[in-house]
């Protein structure tokens, strides 16, 4: 049989799109889409058997699949940021990522000359695997915090952000709606905390501990993934509260991040945990029925849904925000002052 050598630019485009569906570890794989599809379907159902109306499949697929959302502009644009995301984005900037390996070894380095070298730990490898993965699954969580407020809270980076707020309405796809300055500051910052506790980690066992992960994905993440994070970006309102809100960042937290109501501005800004949010005091924890809620930063500018809109505008809004904070000079003095 003949051997056929595909042509480069396609077989990157058929690499990129096979790790995106089908690498286990990934943000949008098929799996990860089917149960949380599965559970979306087991939720509606028992929210209408609740309240004792009939359970059809067509009444459940027209609650998660409403044509309102199908047809937006908003949605058709996801699709044009996933596409740019996952084909584009890395070949712009894979290269201006900080080495998290470079980092690890530099913090390890920094503390065998602080307080020695230290003696391999007695714990057991699978225990000392458990406790990184852990470690390192938290520092993503800090790390995807910090870069959440950072974003809302610095006018400059808000600019950029701000694209992923002008969703008039909210799908899976809505996670790939992000400016790519906001990526750049993201990654590094990712970088920067999951290096810094991988190199504690590992000092702190003496030796080398990889966490548990698939297709180089901590696993912990990988569950949650395919447990409840895409459906942080529906309008499928199923809510954590009580303390169980104030440790998971339910779907219905992530809804209110989104929401124009002024009450929600600048909360939730966790991942799959609350608990920064709560340790921080940037937490709002959702009530048990669902709140109206309206989306989108502009949703009467049609511009935002374009490609101009979504990656020239904001470096014109973020270099008006650096104009504005330059020190203002004194008007020199008039001819008949002197």
């Amino acid at each position: 049989m003949a051997n056929f050598d595909l042509p480069p630019a396609v077989a990157y485009f058929l690499n990129q799109a096979r790790a995106l569906l089908f690498a286990p570890g990934s943000h949008f794989s098929v799996t990860s889409l089917a149960a949380s599809l599965a559970i979306a379907v087991v939720f509606v159902a028992w929210q209408r058997h609740r309240r004792g109306r009939p359970i059809h499949l067509r009444a459940i697929l027209r609650a998660l699949f409403p044509r309102r959302i199908l047809t937006s502009p908003s949605a058709f644009t996801d699709l044009g940021y996933l596409f740019f995301h996952v084909f584009l984005a890395g070949l712009l900037f894979g290269w201006a990522t900080i080495s998290y390996q470079f980092l690890t070894n530099g913090i390890i380095g920094a503390l065998a000359a602080a307080f020695g070298q230290p003696a391999p730990t007695a714990l057991p490898a699978w225990l000392a695997r458990a406790v990184i993965t852990v470690m390192l699954f938290l520092a993503y969580e800090l790390g995807y915090w910090l870069n959440h407020y950072l974003s809302h809270r610095v006018p400059f980076l808000w600019e950029f952000h701000r694209v992923h707020h002008t969703a008039t309405v909210l799908t899976p796809v809505t996670n790939f709606r992000v400016h790519p300055v906001y990526t750049f500051v993201f990654v590094n910052i990712l970088a920067i905390a999951t290096a810094t506790a991988n190199g504690f980690g590992n000092y702190m066992f003496g030796e080398t501990a990889y966490q548990y992960a698939l297709s180089d994905t901590n696993i912990i993440l990988v569950i949650f993934i395919h447990t409840y994070v895409h459906l942080q970006h529906t309008e499928l309102w199923i809510p954590l509260s009580g303390a169980l809100g104030r440790v998971f960042m339910s779907p219905a937290h992530h809804q209110l991040h989104h929401s124009t109501n002024p009450a929600h501005f600048n909360k939730n800004m966790g991942s799959c945990l609350a608990l920064w949010d709560w340790m921080f005091g940037t937490l709002y924890v959702p009530s048990q029925e669902p709140e109206k809620l309206s989306f989108g930063v502009d949703p009467n500018d049609a511009s935002v849904h374009t490609v101009t809109g979504a990656y020239l505008d904001p470096f014109v809004r973020a270099a008006h925000v650096v104009r504005n904070a330059l020190p203002k000079q004194a008007p020199a003095p008039s001819a008949s002052a002197q």
